[in-house]
């Protein structure tokens, strides 16, 4: 099978002037444009209760961006990326029960748990300390084919028609899904979102349809992603120094930087929550948290939550939301060999929505 293969850490370049040997990170990382290698790598075959997936479309993730560039060093290298991967039951261990051959299936970052610690038990396996991440600690769906246990798989709804627009919804989709609830929203109250993409345009649109009687603003630097906000039904869109017109009782926070984390809590509402939604924040403003003002920013029992992972709950219950509401996200489409490229275009922002890679035999 062909497969997009990370085989070391380096930093994703962005801009067009042409590489040196010399251009180097202080730290050593090498810089690169081509971060990922098409690869040839046998067909996995099945243990006893997996299934093995003949992969339709693959979601590319702002995570992608964090495993290449070390903010999540892979504890297994080379390692095929990607964990929003749908397509079809290719091949079944001889122990499979919930599927069949045929059968239209997709996977989230959760790919193993323990069952039996204390977080398992609780309904948080996404806490376990065993946890193994699809495309991390495990090769993902940047490729052709890949094997999962049923017990992580998904049955994608019938509703769900276009395995196209289903990709997203596997970490984007289930991720937003789990930071919504987070966040304690109700109907009536003001939602904050800060950044707008992949998951956000997930979330603006869930909430749409579960609080229909409450505000929501979009908070993002991305002028085409504040033209998209309004389009899926945003009250206002602003930047990220912009005050909202009235306070937010929540906040989803889903930009890799440090800066709209301060003016999020400046503008939530007294016993408000900002959730944020990002495995990894990046270094390069860090230093703009030492403008935080207690009584400005915390005080009045403001709240800070973060979202580690996902659940097989989360997935479950998210996908039987988007087929009843039949959510619509915007894609990109790449082919498997272009994912340098997707990669590339989501680190640079210059497109808004979810991107994806189409995988078939002319890749």
């Amino acid at each position: 099978m062909k497969a997009m293969v990370l085989n070391e850490i380096c930093e994703i370049k962005v801009e067009e002037r042409s590489l040196k040997k010399s251009d180097i990170r202080i730290k050593g990382v090498p810089v690169k444009t081509e971060p990922l290698k098409l690869t040839n790598l046998p067909v996995p075959k099945p243990e006893a209760k997996d299934i093995v997936i003949k992969i339709h479309a693959c979601g590319v993730c702002r995570t992608e961006l964090d495993q290449i560039e070390g903010r999540i060093e892979p504890p297994k290298l080379p390692v095929i990326l990607g964990h929003q991967p749908v397509g079809i039951v290719a091949n079944i261990g001889p122990e499979v029960k919930s599927f069949k051959i045929g059968d239209r299936v997709g996977a989230t970052w959760i790919y193993h748990s323990c069952g039996k610690c204390k977080f398992c038990l609780n309904g948080e396996e996404n806490l376990c300390g065993q946890f193994k991440g699809t495309g991390c600690h495990v090769n993902g769906g940047y490729a052709e084919f890949m094997a999962i246990s049923e017990d992580y798989a998904h049955k994608i709804p019938d509703e769900l028609k276009d395995l196209n627009l289903t990709a997203p919804l596997m970490c984007s989709g289930v991720i937003g899904y789990r930071s919504l609830r987070l966040t304690g929203m109700k109907d009536g109250k003001i939602l904050g979102l800060y950044g707008f993409g992949s998951a956000h345009h997930l979330v603006l649109q869930m909430a749409n349809y579960e609080f229909p009687n409450s505000k929501k603003f979009v908070i993002t630097r991305n002028v085409l992603e504040r033209q998209l906000a309004k389009k899926l039904g945003a009250d206002w869109a602003g930047d990220i120094e912009d005050s909202p017109p009235e306070k937010l009782d929540c906040a989803i926070d889903t930009t890799p930087v440090w800066k709209p984390v301060i003016y999020a809590l400046k503008n939530l509402e007294k016993g408000g929550r900002l959730v944020i939604n990002l495995i990894r924040k990046e270094e390069t403003d860090k230093d703009f948290l030492l403008k935080i003002n207690y009584p400005q920013h915390l005080w009045l029992e403001k709240e800070i939550k973060t979202v580690a992972n996902v659940t097989r709950k989360d997935g479950e219950d998210f996908l039987a939301l988007a087929a009843k509401m039949q959510i619509k996200p915007e894609i990109h489409a790449f082919k498997l060999g272009e994912a340098n490229r997707a990669l590339i275009e989501l680190k640079s922002g210059k497109s808004t929505g979810s991107k994806i890679l189409i995988i078939d035999s002319d890749n």
